[in-house]
């Protein structure tokens, strides 16, 4: 680190690996503030399975870009892009090192290399899909996208009409991917830290988180949602956890089938997430548990700020 620079800290990784164990960690070492980067933890009332940082957590450092929009508000990379700048420079302002910590990759990307804009909306296209999937279902749309892009239909909720339109808009348009990218830098020094962990350990970990966000009320805090009026077709609803819980909510499976594609899918999530920050340049890669934990990983970053 260059001396006299306000450096940037980035702690990514898969969900659960103990990203928010090592910022609270640093904050009992230096004055920092959490910019958080993940696409579920910005919805308001939603808290049973997004995993946000404890009353606990946030009470030893403060948190940003937690609880900032209502579920049925339309959040994005570049919404993000432009609230986390924001709350950067705010914790330097205060003297505070900014240090960003989540889990969502296409969100911390944004932020670090800048987003191009996306192709303009096309009116037309989109009335023809909409009839399309009225007549026929929404699947149809995601059919449709996973034979013109299947990448990006991996990525995305057959449900998640929203998307899928946005998606094959973009692909008509000649963009197969969701974003195209500056080769900026950052504007400041960046410690960029990705953790992890064994495989078997952390799915054993994954499974029992889930298993606790059920135990503590997940299906209750579904079915308020959806009592006021939050549609199970939102994409805040199509989230881990949330999809599963509305069929049972709904009274199309059980708590028990739900809690199994629920830890499921979430071991499959954090796969995903691994593979998308291997590809990502700049990560120093720390071994959370063979380092020795995040108080390890916290003097490990001390160090290189120092």
């Amino acid at each position: 680190m260059v001396a006299g620079a306000a450096p940037l800290v980035v702690i990514a990784g898969a969900t659960g690996v103990g990203k928010t164990a090592t910022a609270v960690a640093l904050a009992r070492r230096l004055p920092i503030q959490v910019v958080s980067a993940d696409s579920r933890q910005v919805y308001r009332e939603m808290d049973a399975a997004t995993g946000k940082p404890t009353a606990e957590e946030r009470a030893a450092v403060p948190h940003d870009l937690i609880d900032i929009v209502d579920p049925d508000d339309r959040y994005n990379a570049a919404r993000f892009r432009a609230d986390a700048l924001r709350a950067v420079e705010s914790a330097r302002a205060q003297g505070r090192l900014p240090v960003v910590v989540g889990g969502t990759g296409l969100y911390i990307r944004a932020l670090l290399r800048g987003l191009d804009p996306a192709p303009p909306a096309d009116p037309v296209f989109r009335a023809e899909l909409a009839a399309l999937a009225a007549r026929q279902g929404r699947q149809v749309l995601h059919e449709r996208l996973r034979r013109e892009v299947p990448s990006v239909a991996a990525r995305l909720h057959p449900n998640d009409s929203v998307r899928i339109i946005r998606a094959l808009e973009r692909g008509r348009a000649g963009r197969t991917e969701q974003r195209a990218w500056h080769d900026a830098a950052p504007g400041a020094p960046l410690l960029y830290l990705g953790l992890t962990m064994d495989r078997e350990p952390l799915v054993a970990r994954l499974r029992a988180r889930c298993a606790a966000m059920v135990a503590a009320g997940l299906a209750a805090e579904v079915e308020q949602l959806l009592q006021r009026g939050y549609d199970e077709s939102l994409p805040a609803m199509h989230g881990i956890g949330y999809r599963d819980f509305v069929r049972v909510v709904r009274g199309r499976t059980s708590e028990e089938d739900a809690l199994r594609t629920m830890q499921r899918d979430t071991v499959r999530y954090a796969k995903r997430q691994m593979t998308w920050f291997r590809r990502e340049p700049d990560i120093e890669w720390i071994d959370i548990e063979r380092e020795g934990g995040p108080e390890r990983v916290a003097a490990f970053v001390e160090g290189c700020l120092g």
